[in-house]
């Protein structure tokens, strides 16, 4: 009887089951507190695969999910024309950037992500608020978009600057999760447009379907539960809590390197 390759074993059994456990915890944290799928999804999936390849399988489930929180609301136009600036900012920086997740050695793109995971915990638990004024908003948005857009080539994560830069503009609570939302949309797109052209969404035709359509589940699975447990919990102790994590997760990824 032949021997059983471990490797083969782990990669065929272990594996699609912690990509879907992974999508199951970032649709959590999603339906709680309306962002961070790509964040920590990225993160979990960062420790199984290249981050190249946990980017493609982010796709979808981050298009479904962002463009439920895009449309949800009537103040998209307005977001639009007051966001256009950082939106257009996005796209051309993930198309233009030089450095890119496909062409990247894998642990190089770890330990970006890593510090972008670092980033965006230390703002989150950090007590500092960015304030722009109206003035400033259409320039200092096609900055903040451009390098939003540069990272998400880079690690495959929107966050960096572009939450703490949205969180800075007086935005109401409804209006900042369609804003995230919005933001979040087109940079999911522009990824998938530089991964294309990349040449990193390339799959055989039998495993497009199990690869679409399981992380697009989970992670929804993982929203219906977060938005049920959002009344259980406080904002400022799943805040801390989350955060934490993407500290743990940021260092993790840098130390694995």
């Amino acid at each position: 009887m032949p021997a059983i390759d471990s490797a083969l074993l782990h990669a065929t059994v272990f594996v699609p089951w912690a990509v879907c456990a992974s999508f199951v915890l970032a649709g959590l944290v999603k339906g709680v507190v309306g962002l961070g799928l790509p964040t920590v999804a990225m993160g979990l999936l960062g420790t199984l695969m290249p981050p190249a390849e946990a980017a493609a399988l982010l796709l979808l489930p981050s298009l479904a999910t962002n463009l439920w929180q895009m449309l949800r609301g009537a103040g998209l136009a307005a977001l639009l024309r007051r966001l256009w600036p950082m939106q257009i900012g996005v796209i051309a920086g993930t198309l233009l950037s030089p450095v890119g997740l496909a062409g990247l050695d894998a642990g190089l793109a770890s330990a970006g992500l890593g510090v972008a995971l670092l980033l965006y915990a230390a703002v989150g638990l950090g007590t500092v608020r960015l304030v722009l004024p109206a003035s400033a908003q259409c320039w200092a948005g096609a900055l903040v978009g451009g390098a939003t857009g540069a990272v998400t080539a880079a690690t495959g994560v929107f966050v960096m600057p572009a939450v703490p830069y949205l969180q800075g503009l007086s935005l109401g609570k409804d209006a900042l999760v369609q804003a995230l939302g919005l933001s979040f949309t087109v940079s999911t797109v522009a990824l998938a447009a530089r991964l294309a052209l990349d040449g990193a969404l390339v799959m055989p035709a039998s495993q497009i379907g199990a690869a679409l359509l399981l992380p697009l589940a989970a992670a929804l699975l993982g929203m219906g539960i977060g938005q049920t447990l959002r009344g259980l919990l406080s904002d400022l102790v799943f805040r801390r809590l989350f955060f934490a994590g993407l500290l743990m997760l940021g260092l993790q990824l840098l130390l694995r390197r």
